[in-house]
């Protein structure tokens, strides 16, 4: 009976001791599992772009840009300037305006110098006009009855067709290339390609046909998206659906430099506006031109232009930059980072 007695106790010992390895051994199995999965969703979880390009996480980096280069010989002048001096980062040509081969030659001869295209299917000042790079008989939804581009973003959508749109991007995009400088990037005058879906699905063909990287905004985080509908943009799941296929590099934001009454004003809005922005990678907008009575008659936002073409060269804002941490890039070197 003794020995029975024992031979049980050792039994139900080794099965009390296989029971506890075995749950020790699930459980370790489980732990594992859930590691993996919490890394696997930390993989996952959309960073900022900045972050998924190198850049240290919690940083703003940020890109000054110049618009509306080409458009008149006052902006070829201030953008030459400010790239140059190194106070502002990048900068994009109107290919259908008059001064546009004039810049393009000049960013042949400065191939370090980051310099895009402003696609451009409007033509909204009054007198100062331009038409299409592309034969007009082809794009005639392009052209209003001066043979001139629309005045809005709302006159082109109303009568150009995607296939006309597509056309007249890949014709400017061609020229350029022609007079000799591939675009280091692309962009939309006024915001047109952004107008209807069907276009921002050409425009999205287009940058990555050429892989020449768009100014394409992460549409995934809800308040993005929530902000840019806001102002009126047709984003709609088609379009936010399309962006997240975009297989070339995203900003995280986009925005531009804000009007004001004065310049001490303007630099001081400026200022929060940079305060105010989310880590991440912004590109920021604007447009400089030195201050001339030819710039008066083309346009009535000459003063703002005038402004901006100081600003950014103001020691005050340099030394903002500074304290802030600021991070500047341009598209040549996300590319870099990208590829």
């Amino acid at each position: 009976m003794k020995k029975s007695h024992l031979m049980k106790g050792m039994a139900a010992l080794c099965l009390s001791i296989l029971f506890s390895s075995c749950n020790e051994k699930k459980k370790n199995e489980i732990q594992t599992a859930q590691k993996e999965q919490a890394m696997e969703e930390t993989k996952e979880a959309p960073g900022t772009w900045a972050e998924r390009l190198g850049w240290p996480a919690g940083k703003k980096v940020i890109m000054l840009h110049a618009d509306d280069i080409g458009m008149c010989p006052e902006a070829n002048t201030a953008a030459e300037k400010q790239l140059t001096e190194g106070v502002i980062q990048s900068a994009a040509v109107m290919i259908p305006c008059p001064n546009a081969e004039e810049f393009i030659t000049w960013a042949k001869d400065n191939p370090a110098m980051d310099v895009g295209l402003h696609l451009t299917l409007t033509s909204e000042w009054k007198t100062y006009r331009w038409g299409t790079v592309t034969e007009p008989n082809e794009v005639p939804g392009l052209l209003d009855e001066d043979k001139m581009m629309w005045h809005s973003v709302m006159q082109v959508v109303q009568h150009a067709s995607a296939d006309e749109v597509e056309k007249e991007i890949r014709s400017q995009i061609e020229q350029s290339i022609a007079w000799g400088h591939r675009p280091d990037h692309i962009d939309t005058h006024m915001g047109t390609l952004f107008g209807d879906p069907s276009y921002v699905k050409a425009y999205i063909k287009v940058a990555q046909e050429y892989g020449i990287p768009a100014n394409i905004i992460d549409l995934s985080k809800p308040q993005v998206l929530a902000a840019f509908r806001s102002k009126g943009y047709p984003l709609d799941d088609s379009v936010v659906k399309m962006v997240e296929g975009y297989s070339l590099p995203k900003l995280d934001f986009f925005t531009s430099a804000p009007k004001a009454d004065t310049y001490e004003e303007k630099v001081g809005a400026f200022k929060e506006l940079i305060r105010s922005l989310e880590p991440g990678l912004t590109e920021i907008i604007f447009h400089p031109s030195v201050l001339t009575e030819n710039l008066k008659t083309i346009t009535n936002s000459w003063q703002q232009r005038s402004w901006e073409a100081q600003m950014f060269s103001d020691p005050d804002l340099i030394q903002f930059f500074k304290d802030e941490g600021i991070i500047f890039t341009n598209w040549q070197e996300i590319m870099k980072r990208f590829e």
